[in-house]
């Protein structure tokens, strides 16, 4: 039977990489330098196929001009 004490005392193998989870991290940002970093619009450009890559608002997912696309198509669904 598997008590408290021998659940805590188990160890787990954790298998982290940490290459992967960095690019992961800064799929959706841009560097400003010296470790700093600002969130990027995550819009696909309908016209090229690729993705928007201007700086959002505090709190958007969307810059300006796609927040805008994608409140016009909220309101209209």
């Amino acid at each position: 039977m598997l008590t408290r004490r021998k659940l805590r005392d188990q160890e787990l193998e954790v298998n982290i990489d940490f290459d992967e989870a960095s690019r992961a991290w800064r799929e959706n940002k841009k560097s400003t330098g010296n470790g700093y970093y600002k969130y990027v619009c995550s819009a696909i450009v309908a016209k090229t196929g690729i993705k928007c890559e201007k700086v959002v608002k505090t709190g958007c997912e969307y810059c300006s001009v796609h927040n805008k696309n994608n409140q016009n198509n909220k309101n209209n669904i």
